[in-house]
Formats: C-alpha cells, structure tokens, sequence
C-alpha cells in the first residue's frame, strides 16, 4: 500500500518556506518492518525531515511514496513473477521504479534485511533502478548489526546497478526511545549522506 506525505519544508535555519518550490523530487521508501510503529520507519521520518529541510533551500519540495511491504497481503506474498499481479501491487512497483530517489529502509533480521522486503525486490524490474539514487538505510539490536548495509543491502542495489548513497544510515535500538531517533550522532550522519549528493538530487527534480 502506498500513500503520500507531506513535508513542510524549512531552510537550514528553521524558518518555515512560504515560497511556493519550484521544483520537486519524487521520492520512495521501502519499508520492510513488519510493524506499523517501528524504529526503522522512526529512522527514514528523520531522513525525509532533514531531506525537506536541505532541498528547501533549493526551491526543491518532496512528492512521497511509502510502501510498506506487510500491507501489501497476500496477493503479493504469493506472488513468483510480476505478471498477474495485483493492482495494488503493481501501482507500489511503478512507485518505486519511476521515483528520482528511493530510500530502502529494513530491520535487521537473522543477519540481513527482512523477508518481505527482499521479495518486494524480488518483482522489482531488473533495470529500472539503473542510475537512480539510493539512499540505504537500517535499523538492529546493536552496532554489529550495521554490517548489513555493506553486506546485504548494497550488493542487492548493486545487482540493479542503482547509485546507491556513499554514507549509509545505521541506528541501533539505543539510539532511540520508542520509535523516536535521539543520537546526535545518526542525525549528523543522515545530514553527511544528504549533503554527499544534493546537488545529484536537486538535478534530478528539475528533470522530472
């Protein structure tokens, strides 16, 4: 299921946009936590936040997509191929496929990333990531789980030759109370990978 949000931008001092953006980058995230308030999705609000704040100072605002892959029933956890399958369904692919960023955000399970969010990549078309930015991001007990950005998820988006973000996003349950993010630290890690590729991203907007 998708659904769109709205972000009111701020400039890199915290006074709210009036100007209406010039522009707008089309953004998707995948979420493969299989609960409706989680850390990892607690992770992405405070990287589209600071994603809003960043290209408001370009006249840039963020069109959102979100697929969370556990509403997506049964029709697409059966689903072995792309051909047949539900609307809704495919309506979440083409999402992801058409954005001008994805942000793929997952907890860590066993070692690497959920079950279902794999298979949501599984159907994914082979070549439509090629060249799009991918901004990598997860959530895990402890900081030994970080391993599965270099490990897991940036060979998977590696495959799909996409262009995946230099500096992944990593919080570990300390890092928060409840699903709020709290660590410095991750907030300047987020604003680090952002700023590695606002000028790719503020291209793509004025492309799309």
């Amino acid at each position: 299921m998708t659904s769109k949000l709205d972000y009111a931008p701020t400039t890199s001092t915290g006074e709210q946009v009036t100007a209406t953006p010039r522009r707008a980058l089309r953004v998707a995230v995948v979420n493969g936590s299989p609960s409706e308030k989680s850390k990892t999705m607690g992770l992405v609000d405070v990287v589209l936040q600071t994603l809003a704040r960043m290209l408001a100072d370009e006249a840039v605002a963020i069109e959102q997509a979100r697929v969370d892959v556990y509403r997506l029933g049964p029709t697409f956890t059966g689903a072995l191929e792309r051909e047949g399958i539900a609307s809704d369904v495919e309506d979440a692919l083409r999402r992801v496929e058409q954005a001008d960023l994805l942000i793929a955000a997952t907890p860590v399970f066993r070692g690497s990333y959920a079950g279902l969010f794999k298979h949501f990549f599984d159907l994914v078309d082979q070549y439509a990531l090629a060249n799009k930015p991918v901004l990598l991001a997860a959530t895990g007990g402890g900081e030994h789980h970080a391993l599965v950005l270099e490990h897991a998820l940036r060979p998977l988006f590696g495959f799909f030759q996409a262009l995946t973000v230099p500096v992944a996003v990593f919080a570990s349950s300390s890092d928060f109370d409840g699903t709020t993010l709290l660590t410095p630290r991750v907030y300047g890690r987020i604003e680090m990978a952002i700023t590695d590729v606002i000028g790719l991203l503020v291209t793509r907007a004025t492309a799309s």
